[in-house]
């Protein structure tokens, strides 16, 4: 009888602390699946010449070794210089867009922060590009930013007057970067400014009370208490929107098509064109596990620089 009773209890320890694991397992299968699989067969297809010839079994695509990466790499050969420009753009966009959003929500959080009438109103207006779907968000913009009959040519040009007679062409050309600029913008900010305003919750009302009493003014206040404040909330959105942003190709997709003009040729729409355009899957795939490397080493200096700064500051 003792012996049961003491075993009994070993047991619903034991079926407790699976419990959690037991509740994973589907996740983490899904996981497997859908991540985990098709990435190592896209590794495993950047080592063939897999073409349009062999799509119906990939794996009697000739073996190639590392040639799809000396190709992609190779900055002297067409296709190494079309990407190398590529990512170039891509590192360009990224930089604007990412800081375009983080000052834009900070600016909106911080000015949302203090109540006044009609603020609940103001923020879900805010809120309103960020819970939008993507498609329908871009292929609006994409109406607007038509060259005859797009809205923005008819503001700029038809009713203020600016840049001449001419409409501009905001899908061609170098200004299709600043098209895409501005749609990723747009849409992106609204997840900053409610990422920082939840941040903002946590900060002490009596801590901007005691700067004022001390005459420390807005600007002051922000440079002291409220940036230090959300300094970890901002380390990890800065990443998720770096992240987020140099992946993304529903926006130029969705914007210009298959093909891109060489302005916005991001590097997630330029490895579809090397895969399912060209049909030259081998150097898609090859394009593909470059970037992924690429996001990987960015993401792990990142936290690392940063996880060291914070030691520091508790030092």
């Amino acid at each position: 009888m003792s012996t049961g009773s003491r075993m009994f209890p070993k047991s619903a320890r034991l079926r407790r602390s699976s419990l959690p694991y037991l509740l994973l397992l589907p996740a983490l299968v899904l996981e497997l699946l859908i991540h985990l699989v098709p990435m190592v067969m896209g590794i495993l297809m950047s080592f063939r010449r897999l073409t349009q010839f062999f799509i119906r079994d990939w794996s009697r695509a000739p073996w190639t070794g590392r040639d799809n990466y000396e190709l992609v790499l190779d900055v002297n050969r067409p296709v190494g210089e079309a990407l190398l420009r590529s990512f170039l753009t891509t590192c360009l966009f990224t930089l604007l867009s990412v800081g375009l959003c983080w000052l834009l929500g900070t600016a909106a959080a911080v000015f949302m922060q203090e109540s006044f009438r009609g603020r609940g109103l103001l923020r879900a207006l805010f809120l309103v590009p960020y819970a939008l779907p993507v498609y329908a968000a871009v292929i609006t913009w994409a109406f607007m930013f038509q060259r005859d009959n797009g809205l923005v040519n008819h503001v700029l040009h038809d009713q203020l007057g600016l840049g001449g007679a001419d409409h501009t062409f905001w899908l061609l050309g170098d200004n299709s970067f600043w098209a895409l600029l501005t749609v990723s913008v747009w849409k992106g900010w609204p997840f900053a400014f409610l990422i920082v305003t939840a941040a903002l919750q946590n900060i002490p009302g009596e801590l901007y009370e005691a700067a004022a009493l001390d005459g420390a003014g807005i600007w002051r206040q922000i440079h002291r208490i409220t940036l230090p404040s959300v300094g970890a909330v901002n380390q990890v959105l800065v990443l998720v929107l770096f992240l987020w942003t140099f992946n993304d190709f529903n926006t130029p997709f969705v914007l210009f098509g298959k093909s891109a003009p060489e302005a916005a040729d991001l590097v997630s729409l330029h490895i579809y064109q090397s895969s399912f355009v060209t049909w030259n899957f081998g150097t898609g795939s090859a394009m593909s596990v470059l970037l992924l490397l690429f996001l990987l080493l960015v993401t792990a200096g990142y936290l690392l620089v940063t996880t060291r700064g914070r030691r520091n500051e508790h030092v």
